[in-house]
């Protein structure tokens, strides 16, 4: 099955066609030339993913995936939330994103957190299914691993020593918040048929 995945960003396509066993034939915006993205006007995850699969099965009438992850901190009132990818500036390197929040933790004796990701999958206009994974863990105290992406350096998952951004790509998949949502997707996608070997 042809699915686009409404991103820009190569890494999440690669994630995607490892937990499918490349049984997805996965393209990106970026494989279609598609340069434009749509703005993240919602209030929550799940609108902002909702807003942009529906833009991108509009504009290309291929069945389409979007998510919309984030990181939540419970010292920083849950920030940056639904702006983690805005946060401190969008063309703020996340390495100097990560050293931000590390300093401001660094009193915080409260180092929970968690990363949230919201996948919706648009099969047409009136079949759009939305599914959450959830990763809760801790801020660790200093970035950590050369891996991954994002706040992945400073993000410790529960009952875990090493942060996301140490692991190897597959723990981190078997493990993500991203990687609940994506095999919730495939597993809907098997129990519809819709899918082809």
């Amino acid at each position: 099955m042809k699915l686009l995945l409404a991103t820009q960003n190569p890494n999440k396509v690669i994630e995607l066609n490892r937990l499918s066993h490349n049984q997805l034939d996965v393209v990106s915006l970026h494989d279609l030339n598609i340069v434009e993205d749509v703005e993240e006007t919602g209030k929550s995850f799940e609108e902002n993913a909702r807003l942009k699969a529906l833009w991108a099965y509009q504009k290309t009438g291929i069945p389409c995936i979007a998510d919309d992850s984030g990181l939540e901190i419970t010292a920083l009132n849950h920030e940056p939330g639904v702006y983690s990818a805005r946060y401190l500036g969008v063309d703020t390197p996340y390495a100097i994103k990560n050293q931000i929040i590390l300093e401001r933790m660094q009193n915080q004796l409260d180092r929970s957190a968690r990363f949230i990701s919201v996948v919706c999958l648009v099969l047409n206009e009136r079949d759009v299914h939305c599914f959450e994974g959830v990763m809760s863990g801790s801020i660790a105290f200093e970035a950590k691993g050369s891996n991954g992406f994002g706040y992945d350096p400073i993000f410790l998952p529960e009952n875990h020593a090493l942060t996301y951004a140490e692991m190897d790509i597959n723990t981190k998949n078997t493990l993500s918040h991203r990687g609940q949502a994506f095999r919730k997707v495939i597993a809907y996608l098997e129990s519809r048929a819709e899918y082809e070997k």
